[in-house]
């Protein structure tokens, strides 16, 4: 992913805190020699005090393999994204039909070394803090060894803990463009007002403003 200056993360706390909320990605492993990588679309916790991300998969899953045989890999999150119209770019010396279309979007890759937690107990402790982060509400049965109603579907699954050893992150919002275009932009997204445009539009703001 290339990342130009202006498109960079602020601090760590603008990702971090970007991802709090951003919890589907898709996981990237080495697939075997000639072959593509495998791609998993998973959700998953991460918790910056420990540097990790949490998750789990069916126990017939291919990535298991692939992931023991190089346990190196790539969660990535791409969201708040919308496609921006070229006469909306345009410099203001310039015809309007010489602005160049792009695309917005927030992304966040973490590079990972994967562990496999196949200990009953320690998955069970990961389902839970899965569980709590996605439904905090309530309102399920807590995971426990040897009781119902999840603790015979234990053996089903493999938990994966993720050590996060690399962060690349991007927020591509017309940073290099002047006042008067991001301003163009921005009333342009808020008019079109079609999905993601609210989202890009809170980011090229946000980033203005910072």
């Amino acid at each position: 992913m290339l990342i130009h200056p202006w498109d960079a993360a602020r601090d760590d706390a603008e990702w971090q805190q970007w991802l709090a909320v951003h919890d589907f990605g898709q996981l990237a492993v080495n697939g075997p020699a000639g072959e593509p990588p495998f791609v998993q679309p998973l959700h998953f916790v991460y918790d910056p005090a420990r540097g990790e991300a949490l998750t789990h998969l069916a126990r017939p899953n291919p990535l298991w393999g692939a992931l023991e045989a190089s346990p190196d890999c790539l969660l990535s999150v791409v969201d708040d994204y919308a496609y921006v119209p070229g006469p909306w770019q345009a410099d203001p010396d310039e015809p309007s039909e010489h602005g160049t279309p792009t695309s917005f979007y927030a992304a966040v890759q973490l590079r990972c070394r994967a562990h496999v937690v196949d200990d009953p107990a320690g998955k069970a402790v990961l389902l839970n803090r899965q569980v709590g982060h996605f439904q905090p509400e309530g309102g399920s049965a807590r995971v426990a060894v040897g009781e119902v109603p999840y603790g015979r579907m234990l053996s089903g699954i493999r938990g994966l803990r993720l050590e996060v050893t690399g962060v690349r992150a991007k927020f591509k919002y017309a940073g290099k463009r002047t006042a008067e275009v991001r301003d163009r932009i921005a009333d342009g997204l808020a008019e079109r007002d079609g999905p993601g445009d609210a989202a890009a539009r809170e980011h090229l703001l946000r980033r203005q403003g910072a």
